[in-house]
């Protein structure tokens, strides 16, 4: 049986903890926002190697950082909230890193993440565009990457004095520096996009 749901209702994370079946979303604010069931294999490509990346350096620096890749819940509750009913808005971003181990529950992560990817496709562009840079930017996530897998080519934004600031569009043989790795971490966006068209 289909869950029926009403999109112009507001519901909790409590609500959404509820919701069993094979869709996924997003709470923006409330209300829900639905995902596509499964990403295309460029953006499964672009997320895969961003990963490898990260896990790499990771492991060969003994860095404590986690790596989280969707489908990952990151809470942001206001005014430190933990209650799951006073909880609005819960997003999925493609990847997550978490410098900070007390903000990962067995739900996911409550607070802002240290660092998050989101891969844009056609069905989430304006809001990973949009929306997500402001929620990103208000919420404190230190470092937002938007990766765009047709043209081949990262933003990165780094927070600074609560606003982000653009740290360059990467594009093809150059390297991306990963800034809450103190740019130890530089990634080459050739790597990340080297099996396309």
């Amino acid at each position: 049986m289909e869950l029926q749901l009403d999109l112009t209702k507001r519901y909790t994370f409590a609500d959404y903890l509820t919701w069993i079946d094979d869709k996924r979303r997003e709470l923006l604010d409330g209300f829900i926002q639905l995902m596509s069931p499964a990403p295309s294999s460029k953006h499964q490509q672009v997320a895969f190697d961003i990963v490898s990346a990260f896990a790499l350096f990771r492991k060969k620096n003994n860095n404590k950082c986690k790596i989280f890749f969707a489908p990952f819940d990151v809470r942001f509750p206001k005014n430190n909230e933990k209650d799951d009913k006073k909880i609005y808005t819960v997003v999925q971003p493609d990847i997550v890193i978490i410098c900070d181990k007390n903000k990962i529950d067995n739900k996911g992560c409550l607070g802002a993440p240290d660092f998050i990817v989101e891969i844009i496709s056609p069905s989430t562009a304006k809001n990973d565009i949009d929306y997500k840079y402001n929620l990103y930017e208000k919420e404190g996530v230190k470092e937002y990457w938007i990766a765009f897998p047709h043209e081949k080519i990262i933003q990165s934004f780094i927070l600074k004095d609560k606003e982000y600031v653009k740290n360059g569009v990467f594009a093809k043989d150059e390297k991306i520096p990963v800034h809450i790795f103190n740019n130890e971490l530089e990634i080459e966006i050739n790597d990340i996009f080297e099996d396309f068209d």
